[in-house]
């Protein structure tokens, strides 16, 4: 089982550089920053854990070019969006950034992706909040067919690309692995369908052997090769004895969280977490 961990890239905390070099050197697998464009100050959406929403949600850089820095700095960390909101990004720009990351950091970028909760978040970028989860599949669908075609072209209900080049192309084949953020069984459905990955997040309750249970009931019934689809788990137990469940679930990866310190906090973190990615 690979031990990541997920961070939040804001502009006061760790130099996303310096964090992935850190990482590497502790044996750590992946590391995963989150996003958010933009945060409206209506708040009329409520922060989904409760209370008030954390600093850190306002203050994130891109996670593309927070990324490249990570990639400059590294040679085998895995880099991916924990998540990247696809109703809230252009299809087209968004490929080529996934195409170009992927190719300059020697085929090590993972697209984890999600829908998003923040309804005026995605209203700003013209997406709505229920119908987000069919602007993402085609969207998901559309960067495919741009990865993976020579001249690729979508007509779908919201995306509309003439038949078109898109280079560069992903380095890994026949693109990154595409992880699917949620829990439910329409999240499942969804993942099965076309993603590579389930990305559920640990909580209360969480239990890694029937997330895998139902993670392969659904690749049988649409078909999939159960040897297709991964399951990387978001914020993990940062304790070995509460990831043993997890490893012998034959859960694919865990994601640790790192905290919302200064940069000599977080590198304290991990060194304290850094047995675990070595265990």
């Amino acid at each position: 089982m690979r031990i990541g961990v997920f961070y939040f890239p804001t502009d006061y905390g760790i130099d996303p550089g310096e964090l992935g070099a850190a990482l590497e050197a502790r044996g750590f697998e992946s590391l995963f920053v989150c996003e958010h464009t933009h945060i409206p100050v209506s708040r009329r959406s409520p922060f989904p854990g409760g209370g008030e929403l954390p600093k850190r949600y306002i203050h994130t850089h891109d996670p593309f070019v927070a990324l490249s820095f990570a990639a400059a700095r590294t040679q085998r960390l895995r880099l991916g969006t924990g998540v990247c909101l696809v109703p809230q990004r252009d299809p087209i720009v968004t490929a080529k950034s996934v195409a170009s990351l992927d190719r300059l950091s020697g085929g090590r970028f993972e697209f984890g992706i999600g829908g998003g909760w923040n309804v005026e978040e995605m209203e700003d970028h013209g997406a709505r909040y229920p119908t987000r989860f069919r602007l993402m599949r085609e969207r998901v669908l559309a960067m495919q067919a741009l990865w993976t075609e020579e001249v690729a072209g979508f007509a779908g209900e919201f995306v509309k690309i003439e038949p078109s080049w898109l280079h560069p192309k992903p380095l890994q084949r026949p693109h990154p692995p595409v992880l699917l953020g949620g829990e439910t069984d329409h999240t499942l459905k969804r993942v099965v369908e076309f993603c590579t990955g389930w990305f559920p997040r640990a909580g209360a309750g969480f239990d890694p052997a029937e997330a895998r249970r139902r993670l392969d009931a659904a690749a049988r019934g649409a078909g999939r090769d159960l040897k297709t689809l991964s399951i990387t788990v978001f914020r993990a137990p940062p304790e070995a004895a509460a990831l043993a469940p997890y490893r012998a679930a034959g859960i694919d990866r865990v994601l640790l969280e790192v905290p919302d310190l200064d940069r000599d906090g977080i590198l304290r973190r991990l060194d304290e977490l850094a047995p675990l990615a070595r265990g």
